[in-house]
């Protein structure tokens, strides 16, 4: 008695266009808010996606890099702020 369907075999391509959409997505709103949270997320999902050999290699190579400039600019901000990305009023 199998208690599950069984797997479906065309599921595989499909995701990993949803990854590389959603890596170029959260990198580049990463760019603007949470960049040391989206960044990696964005980078994760860029190279889960390009290894599974997805059909939009553009878009998950523009996440990967989208990933590490909000990384790099998470960098730049701490290094010019001493420390702090951002400052309280006063």
């Amino acid at each position: 008695m199998h208690l599950t369907a069984p797997p479906r075999q065309n599921t595989g391509r499909r995701d990993t266009e949803g990854m590389a959409v959603a890596s170029f997505v959260l990198g580049l709103v990463g760019l603007v808010v949470l960049n040391l949270v989206l960044g990696p997320m964005a980078i994760a999902l860029a190279l889960i996606a390009l290894r599974r050999d997805t059909p939009r290699r553009f878009r998950a190579r523009l996440g990967l890099g989208l990933g590490v400039a909000d990384l790099l600019i998470l960098a730049v901000l701490l290094t010019v702020n001493g420390g702090a990305t951002w400052t309280a009023f006063g």
